[in-house]
């Protein structure tokens, strides 16, 4: 007898987001392994949340892909969402989306993918921020707190002082905040000290030679004592 396929409400993937400490970006040019290895390693070694950020994929092989990761991601019972492109990250069942600021809006991924996804938004600035919680973000993204391989020199690059506090109106309003942009181990510290309690990261990780490592030691970094 074949039974029908749990899916999470929304309520119990936001609980989880709470929860979450350490996002990972996973971007095959950095990873110092082959990807999907780096990925997992880095998933035994403590990340909560897994995006598949890829700009210059195909379609075809961009969903190959991200199948992959989602059933990892599911087999470690993390959530898993897809960069910008919300056809795909329904197709395969991903738990959400994350969009930049000239992606698809809120309102269209959740007309795509359901009431219950989880869509995240990238932000830079307190007008950016008041627009993502306004139209209903499950999380956000804050930054650039440092420069960043993946991006090269982006133009938005604030100090994690600066932008501690736009993480913590957001949290205040119930959305987790995860700083973004060039943070591993040599500066994880700064980000941590700043108030930041969430990291997204990269390199950080995947560039590392044991990915585990590398995030159990970014997610102790920020994780608050019990």
């Amino acid at each position: 007898m074949t039974g029908t396929p749990f899916t999470p409400s929304r309520e119990s993937l936001r609980k989880r987001l709470r929860a979450a400490h350490l996002y990972l970006l996973v971007t095959e040019s950095v990873a110092a392994m082959p990807w999907i290895v780096a990925a997992e390693d880095a998933l035994r070694g403590g990340v909560d949340v897994v995006q598949l950020r890829e700009k210059d994929l195909g379609d075809e092989e961009f969903a190959r892909r991200a199948a992959v990761l989602q059933a990892v991601c599911t087999a470690h019972r993390r959530l898993f969402v897809v960069n910008d492109r919300v056809e795909i990250a329904r197709a395969v069942g991903a738990d959400g989306v994350h969009l930049g600021q000239g992606d698809t809006s809120v309102a269209e991924a959740r007309a795509i993918l359901g009431p219950d996804a989880v869509i995240g938004i990238s932000t830079h600035d307190a007008d950016e921020l008041q627009r993502a919680l306004a139209d209903g973000c499950d999380y956000v993204g804050v930054g650039s707190v440092f420069p960043t391989a993946t991006k090269g020199s982006p133009v938005n690059v604030s100090s994690p002082a600066e932008l501690a506090p736009l993480a913590a109106q957001a949290e205040d309003a119930g959305v987790p905040a995860f700083a973004i942009g060039g943070i591993d181990g040599s500066s994880v510290a700064d980000v941590a000290g700043a108030g930041f309690q969430r990291i997204a990261v990269c390199s950080g990780v995947l560039a590392a030679a044991d990915p585990a490592a590398a995030a159990r030691s970014l997610r102790a970094a920020v994780t608050p004592p019990a």
